[in-house]
């Protein structure tokens, strides 16, 4: 299984970006799919997730009302859009799927990551 992110960059304080990751097409019967993050110095932290089937979402409370996890109606991507970006969100965006346990992990697939900066 390789998941691939795509969609990271630079952006401003105040800026929007939409991450995406594909890839995991063959992973049989993913129950959910989500995000994770690492900003430099700090542990790997949960930041959305949404179950595959149906849909429910779960965000950490530092993104919520700021980000949106979805996926589209070939379930085939999954998104990230991130508004209101802050210098914190800074980190190293991973896809996850096929969770272990709840919508919050453990996963057991990770992609490789893309950068987000967020900087003026």
């Amino acid at each position: 299984v390789q998941m691939v992110e795509s969609g990271g960059g630079l952006v401003q304080p105040g800026g929007s970006l939409r991450l995406s990751c594909a890839g995991f097409g063959i992973i049989f019967s993913i129950n959910n799919m989500g995000w994770f993050r690492q900003a430099p110095g700090k542990e790997r932290e949960f930041v959305a997730a949404i179950s595959w089937a149906l849909g429910v979402t779960a965000y950490s409370d530092v993104v919520k009302d700021r980000f949106t996890i979805a996926r589209n109606n070939a379930k085939t991507t999954l998104y990230l859009h991130m508004n209101s970006l802050k210098p914190e969100d800074t980190a190293v965006y991973y896809c996850v799927a096929d969770s272990a346990s709840g919508l919050r992990g453990p996963y057991r697939y990770w992609g490789q990551g893309t950068q987000v900066t967020v900087s003026s």
